[in-house]
């Protein structure tokens, strides 16, 4: 009857455990391990994507943060600009005035003792100036061409609606309607105050003095040039007085020829 018993498969008191039933608990066990696994992984990964993003508040922080840089950045390169701007005006500015000064002062040092006629024949000193305005014959107009035509050119400085103006006739001894060709030279002048020193070595706010030879010319010429911007500006010229005057009608010396 035992025998039968252990045939039939129902273990005895003192039988181990079929082979079957030890196995599936096994395989029981292994399942159970991986599923706990596999439960523990998952979370580990969850706390990794957890941990490697950002928040609401960070981002909003991180927002304003830019922001508040971009701001300041844009400021800082809008003031450069300004600055920029504001150097490049004064540059220009001061590089005008001194231009219109060396001009001015170029003008007279190469003054020349030739009066002219005027629009209606009438005989004009070869310095005419007034506290504000000054015109003379000057040397020195270029001539590259050849062209029959002199190198003195008459020329005419003086103070307008606060603005230094020049201007430049085309001929010396004028016709009726002949008028100066004008170009604003410097604005937002203060004042222009010209004074001219005769030969006694007394300053003079108008030349030529009454009486005196139209051919005459001063010693020197002083320039005040006021500006609101620089202050004003002061500079002494001196002019060829020495130089012998020349008649009206009479022209400029040619030059010798080569043998």
């Amino acid at each position: 009857m035992a025998l039968d018993a252990r045939r039939a498969g129902h273990a005895g008191p003192g039988d181990p455990p079929p082979r079957r039933r030890r196995v599936r608990r096994r395989r029981g066990c292994r399942l159970g391990d991986t599923e706990r696994l596999r439960g523990a992984g998952a979370a580990a990964v969850n706390r990794r994507a957890a941990a490697s993003g950002f928040t609401l508040v960070e981002l909003l922080v991180a927002l304003t943060v830019f922001a508040a840089l971009a701001a300041i950045a844009y400021g800082a390169l809008d003031r450069i600009a300004q600055v920029r701007g504001a150097l490049a005006a004064e540059q220009d500015r001061f590089g005008a005035v001194v231009r219109s000064v060396s001009d001015l002062a170029r003008d007279l040092r190469q003054a020349i003792s030739r009066p002219v006629r005027g629009n209606y024949g009438e005989l004009r000193p070869a310095l005419v100036g007034t506290p504000d305005h000054v015109e003379l014959t000057r040397l020195g107009f270029a001539n590259p061409l050849a062209a029959t035509r002199s190198n003195l050119e008459r020329v005419v400085w003086g103070l307008d609606e606060r603005a230094l103006r020049q201007g430049r006739y085309a001929v010396l001894d004028r016709a009726p309607t002949t008028a100066p060709a004008t170009r604003t030279r410097l604005d937002d002048v203060d004042g222009l105050r010209l004074r001219y020193l005769g030969g006694d070595g007394a300053w003079r706010e108008y030349w030529p003095p009454d009486g005196a030879d139209p051919a005459l010319l001063p010693r020197a010429v002083e320039l005040r040039l006021a500006l609101p911007d620089l202050g004003e500006l002061r500079r002494v010229l001196a002019l060829p007085a020495s130089l012998p005057p020349l008649a009206p009608d009479a022209a400029p010396p040619a030059a010798a020829e080569a043998p």
